[in-house]
C-alpha cells in the first residue's frame, strides 16, 4: 500500500543505523515507524471524523483519494471496511467516511487532478507551491490546441461554470467536453468540484469546472515553474516522510530529483529517499496503552 513493508513484516532493529550519503548515521526503521505515525498507517492512529480529517490535510500538506503510491491517502487513514467488499472500483472507498473527500473540498480545499488524472487534496502551503506550474499550463495549453484555448478563454470570461452550462453555451456533446477538459484537468490548468442539482423531486450529480486562477486566488507574480517543481518535489516527500526511489522516479524527472539530493534538500536512505535534517528524524509521539477504534 504505501511502497514500505508493512507493520506486520520483521523491520530492522529501531538502533541499526545506515549511513547515508551525506555522512549521517540513519535509521530507517525509525523513518518507517514516523511514516506510520505521520501517514495514520496503523488502525489505532484511524481518523475519527472530518474535522481530524482536515487536521491530517494540514500536518501533510496534500492527500490522495486512496492509496497507490508512498503518498498519504486519506481513505487509508479511515481504516473503515469498504461500501461492498470484494466488489471494485467506488465499492473499495470507506463505507461512512468516503464523503470526507469531497467535505475537505467543501471548507475550502482544493482538489486537483494532478496525480496522473487521480484526485489530490492540496491544502493552503502546497497550493502556493502549485500555483506557478498551474498558471504557466493554462498558458501552455492555451496556445496547444485550438480546443483547449476556447474552453480556457470561455471560462475567463463567463467565470466557473456547471458541465450543463458549458455545453450549451460553447455547443458540445457530452463526450467533446471531456475530450477536452480531461488533459486540462491532468495538468492542473482547470480543476473541478461536485455540485449536487436539484431535479424534479430529487437530486442529481454535476460539476463544475474552473482555471486553477480563479479556484485559487494566489499572487500569480510568476514565479519561475521548475523552481516550484523542485519545492512541491520536497513538500511530496515531507508529506510520505519516506518514499521508494524508484517510485519517485516514476512521477518526477530525474534531473529535479537530482537536483533536490545534491543540493542537500533530500537525501537517500537504503533505495529510499526521505528530506534532509540536520537534527534527528522527531521521534514519533507515544501510543496511548488502549487503541481506539472510532469507526
Amino acid at each position: 500500500m504505501d511502497g514500505c513493508p508493512p507493520a506486520t513484516k520483521a523491520w530492522p532493529l529501531a538502533g541499526a543505523g545506515r549511513v547515508g550519503e551525506d555522512g549521517t548515521v540513519e535509521s530507517l526503521a525509525r523513518l518507517r515507524e514516523q511514516r506510520m505515525f505521520s501517514c495514520r498507517l496503523s488502525p489505532d492512529r484511524a481518523l475519527g471524523s472530518v474535522e481530524e480529517a482536515d487536521a491530517f490535510l494540514r500536518d501533510r500538506g496534500l492527500l490522495t483519494r486512496t492509496a497507490d503510491c508512498a503518498l498519504p491517502s486519506l481513505y487509508a487513514a479511515c481504516h473503515e471496511d469498504p461500501y461492498r467488499p470484494g466488489s471494485p472500483g467506488f465499492a473499495t472507498w470507506p463505507a461512512t467516511k468516503w464523503p470526507w473527500f469531497g467535505e475537505l473540498a467543501g471548507r475550502g480545499r482544493l482538489i486537483a487532478a494532478v496525480h496522473r488524472g487521480k484526485s489530490l487534496l492540496v491544502c493552503g502551503a502546497v497550493a502556493r507551491l502549485v500555483d506557478p506550474i498551474c498558471r504557466a499550463e493554462i498558458a501552455r495549453m492555451r496556445v496547444a490546441d485550438r480546443g483547449w484555448g476556447r474552453l480556457l478563454d470561455h471560462l475567463a470570461a463567463a467565470g466557473p461554470s456547471s458541465i450543463e452550462d458549458l455545453r450549451a453555451e460553447l455547443g458540445l456533446k457530452r463526450q467533446e467536453l471531456k475530450a477536452l477538459r480531461v488533459p486540462l484537468e491532468r495538468c492542473g490548468a482547470v480543476v473541478s468540484r461536485s455540485l449536487h442539482v436539484t431535479a424534479g423531486q430529487g437530486h442529481q450529480h454535476s460539476s463544475e469546472l474552473a482555471r486553477w486562477d480563479q479556484a485559487y486566488q494566489g499572487s500569480g507574480t510568476g514565479e519561475d515553474p521548475v523552481a516550484a517543481f523542485r519545492d512541491l518535489i520536497a513538500a511530496a516527500v515531507r508529506a510520505a516522510v519516506l518514499a521508494p526511489e524508484t517510485e519517485l522516479r516514476r512521477y518526477w524527472a530525474d534531473s529535479l530529483l537530482d537536483d533536490l539530493i545534491g543540493q542537500g534538500q533530500l537525501r537517500r536512505i537504503d533505495g529510499h529517499v526521505t528530506v534532509a535534517s540536520r537534527s534527528r528524524p522527531r521521534e514519533a509521539p507515544q501510543r496511548p496503552a488502549t487503541s481506539r477504534n472510532p469507526a
